[in-house]
């Protein structure tokens, strides 16, 4: 069963699906759109997203988070979960789950949204999802307005 649904945000990106795709499954790019994420490691020794895919992000500062990925349906959705982190977070809201969709728009132009599910069950929770929901739904409308920049600016610079 699925954790309670938190939040969506999502963006239109100029570039096929395919391209859309081939980005957001090099784990190797992330700190290019990752507004916060400057290293990634390869837990799992793939640098590409797939069933069990793990990494971990390097944060500015000294904070770290692993994500693993757990379904992959191609062409459609990616799924991931937050297992350990230095925030918190994990400890706080233990079945976060994040899925990323795609959905061709038309031949240039693609939808891309990221969801946010965990549950709330302590107070300590429910105060933290009341604290940083906005937050959350911020960088991730950041992270996926640098996500289009750079496909955008890879379509533009291919078709030159």
């Amino acid at each position: 069963m699925l954790p309670p649904f938190r939040s969506r945000q999502e963006v239109i990106i100029q570039a096929p699906l395919q391209a859309v795709l081939t980005f957001n499954v090099d784990l190797t790019k992330i700190p290019e759109f990752h507004p916060r994420v400057f290293k990634v490691d390869l837990l799992s020794g793939t640098a590409f997203r797939q069933p069990g895919a793990s990494y971990q992000c390097h944060f500015s500062g000294k904070h770290t988070c692993v994500e693993t990925d757990t379904e992959i349906v191609p062409m459609e959705k990616i799924v991931t979960l937050l297992p350990e982190d230095t925030f918190g977070i994990s400890k706080i809201f233990n079945d976060y789950r994040v899925e990323t969709t795609f959905q061709k728009l038309g031949e240039v132009s693609t939808k891309m949204e990221i969801s946010h599910y965990y549950s709330t069950k302590s107070l300590k929770a429910k105060l933290l999802n009341l604290i940083a929901k906005d937050k959350i739904a911020r960088e991730t409308q950041a992270t996926l307005n640098a996500i289009k920049a750079a496909i955008e600016a890879a379509s533009h610079t291919d078709r030159s």
